[in-house]
């Protein structure tokens, strides 16, 4: 009887409720999300950045207008609307028309095709560049000015959020036209989607050259398919012995594509006539004892060279640009020429000159270390210094002229001696020395329109894996980044400290593995 009664009880307590349900508090709408960047915190630093009252708040309503005939705009406007859908869950839709809130996505030929003006009103941001390029750096300075959360790739609101930017006007191009840096794949292996993700970072920093040094005594990372024994035994090793690997010419023509879309070029070096070791173990007839050396697995240089008076060095070499020279899209191909210890002057300088005719032949500019500045050098050839006391009467005489100082911009010396990682040959780099110096000031003597740009380079003897690289680069190729972008009378260490320690919410967000500088206060991710 008591089951009986509880039944009919729930039966008319569930009746009554179908009749009178309950009373619900209706659910408030999506708020929105202020600005949470400053615009003063944008970096690399534009040239010109003018605050303006009100904000641009991204809207259901918000539209694109973008030209999507033109392939370069339509892949921005495709960026500007993932980047918002990850950010806030709201969908941003194509528009050919002006809206009541716009984001306006065009290209204006312009002189520098790597310069872009952005204007944030209340109702219309409008990004302009004066070229493909310029209008890809123009949505990564807008995505400095949106929220971090759209830097995590698997992140979808279920609810949208609306979210504020800040009215500015902001027009900007670069200082210098090569903005670069160099990861060292020989020493140690990076895999083709490692590569990718330091691509994105550069490009994040608006840097346009990633130099690759794909062979040297640990390894040989690229194929060669007229001389398959370079992979097939120069690929097996890298420094402490573990296994190396190489890419296949399909892997690397996906990866200059995929730095292509991103306005990075890439610059392949083969560095010759030393740190070879690798190319040796495998064709013996480059070595003039035609004998094979073993494997080298250590981080001493110096000791390897081509039989630079051999015609047979210069087949191989001949067939080595030519492959490569029809991977990659971009106009340079880096031949090396560093720490050579066992030839003549006579020898190295003959060496320099037939090579830089041959890389012509295949259509590139040759790139070489700051040795090869004591060589007669084409128009077209390229010095990049590194040696920070090394001949500067003949570094001023180059035409062209890339810095790398060592004590500036090479990313693998350690921050402090309590480092673990790097190495310290040209002393220790800490951040402010990295971002504190004029590249114009650095070689006494030489013609500015000489300076073709800076590269920061990171070797990799003691960096095995992308966390490494991460570690040793970041906040560096920040600071590097801006002396290659912006004016140097914008440079200010002291706004620069501030404007870093804002990027750690979004560094956080990607999963940069950075150094945390103690001179720097991070900001916190909220």
């Amino acid at each position: 009887m008591r089951k009986l009664f509880l039944f009919a009880a729930i039966v008319f307590l569930g009746a009554c409720a179908r009749r009178h349900p309950p009373v619900v508090a209706p659910q408030a709408g999506p708020t929105t999300v202020k600005p949470q960047a400053r615009v003063a915190d944008v970096l690399p630093r534009p040239a010109v950045l003018e605050p303006r009252d009100g904000e641009f708040v991204v809207t259901p309503q918000t539209v694109i207008a973008a030209d999507r005939s033109n392939a370069d705009v339509a892949r921005v406007a495709d960026m500007v609307a993932q980047y918002i859908k990850r950010a806030s869950g709201l969908a941003v839709k194509p528009s050919s028309g002006a809206a009541a809130s716009t984001i306006s996505l065009s290209i204006t030929a312009g002189e520098n095709p790597e310069a872009y003006q952005i204007t944030v009103a209340p109702d219309r941001i409008s990004v302009v560049g004066s070229g493909p390029a310029g209008l890809f750096y123009g949505f990564q300075t807008l995505r400095q000015l949106m929220p971090v959360a759209g830097e995590y790739e698997a992140l979808l609101f279920q609810q949208p959020r609306p979210f504020a930017i800040p009215a500015v006007h902001i027009a900007d191009e670069p200082r210098f036209e090569w903005r670069g840096a160099m990861l060292d794949v020989a020493r140690h292996f990076f895999s083709v989607d490692d590569v990718k993700r330091y691509v994105d970072l550069l490009a994040l920093h608006k840097m346009n050259r990633l130099h690759l040094h794909l062979a040297d005594d640990q390894g040989w990372r690229i194929e060669i398919k007229s001389r398959p024994a370079l992979t097939g035994i120069g690929a097996a090793t890298e420094v402490g012995g573990t296994p190396g690997g190489y890419y296949t010419q399909q892997q690397f023509a996906d990866l200059v594509a995929y730095a292509d879309a991103r306005f990075v070029t890439i610059v392949p070096e083969i560095d010759m006539p030393g740190h070879t070791n690798a190319a040796l173990s495998a064709y013996p007839e480059l070595n003039c004892n035609g004998t094979s050396p073993p494997p080298y697995t250590g981080t001493e240089v110096g000791f390897s060279a081509f039989c630079v008076d051999s015609d047979a060095t210069y087949a191989f070499i001949d067939d080595i640009v030519r492959e490569i020279a029809g991977l990659v899209t971009g106009a340079y191909f880096h031949a090396g020429g560093d720490e050579v210890k066992t030839l003549t002057p006579e020898q190295y300088a003959r060496f320099v000159s037939r090579v830089q005719t041959i890389v012509a032949s295949h259509g590139k500019q040759m790139v070489g270390w700051d040795e090869i500045a004591a060589v007669d050098l084409l128009p077209t050839t390229i010095v990049q210094h590194w040696r920070p006391k090394t001949d500067m009467d003949r570094l001023a005489r180059a035409r062209r002229l890339i810095l790398s100082p060592g004590d500036r911009a090479y990313l693998d010396m350690k921050y402090d001696d309590d480092t673990m990682l790097g190495l310290k040959w040209a002393g220790l780099v800490p951040l402010q020395q990295a971002y504190d110096w004029d590249p114009l000031k650095i070689v006494p003597g030489i013609a500015p329109a000489s300076i073709l740009g800076v590269e920061a380079p990171l070797w990799s003897e003691t960096t095995a894996n992308l966390r490494d690289v991460e570690f040793m680069a970041f906040p560096r190729l920040a600071a590097i980044a801006e002396v290659a972008w912006s004016s140097e009378k914008a440079h200010d260490w002291q706004a620069f400290r501030a404007r870093l320690g804002a990027q750690a919410p979004r560094w956080t967000a990607l999963g940069i593995n950075f150094y945390r500088d103690p001179q720097i206060d991070w900001r916190p991710i909220k």
